[in-house]
């Protein structure tokens, strides 16, 4: 069985909207400040997609007409449309990362940034403690084999 016209036309505006839509779209590329910090463009992508189309007959009132194998007339078209909206800036840089919203309300992906650095933050306080009291075990046992 031949391949209809409609998935054609849908093969060719999918294909399309992959060229045009890809992960450095959504995820720029990083630019580097010369006072060293490193700026990530983050953006919102949304897209839609529409096809269509009919078979018409050759010739309406035949009565000896009969359907057949044969391929009927076909119309159709399909479209796409694709909107890119910047959401904000990644910075990284003097050992932390903050997310710059460009409006204010992103603030669902603004607190996820914001409890991943607390995350962060709370992992690199709690191995430091632990080095600290394993150094501190350290000078206490030199301390007593001196005595």
């Amino acid at each position: 069985m031949t391949d209809h016209p409609i998935e054609g036309l849908m093969k060719t505006t999918m294909n399309s909207l992959k060229e045009m839509v890809d992960v450095n779209t959504i995820i720029g590329d990083p630019v580097q400040s010369p006072d060293g910090l490193v700026i990530i463009p983050v953006s919102k992508i949304s897209f839609g997609f529409a096809s269509g189309g009919s078979e018409f007959n050759e010739k309406k009132g035949s009565k000896d007409q009969e359907m057949s194998e044969n391929k009927l007339p076909f119309g159709g078209g399909s479209g796409a449309g694709v909107s890119v909206q910047p959401v904000g800036f990644i910075v990284a840089g003097n050992n932390q990362i903050k997310l710059l919203t460009v409006d204010e309300g992103n603030t669902a992906l603004s607190n996820l940034f914001d409890f991943m650095c607390k995350v962060t933050d709370n992992i690199q306080q709690t191995m430091n403690k632990e080095k600290k009291n394993k150094n501190n075990e350290n000078i206490d046992k030199n301390n007593d084999s001196m005595s």
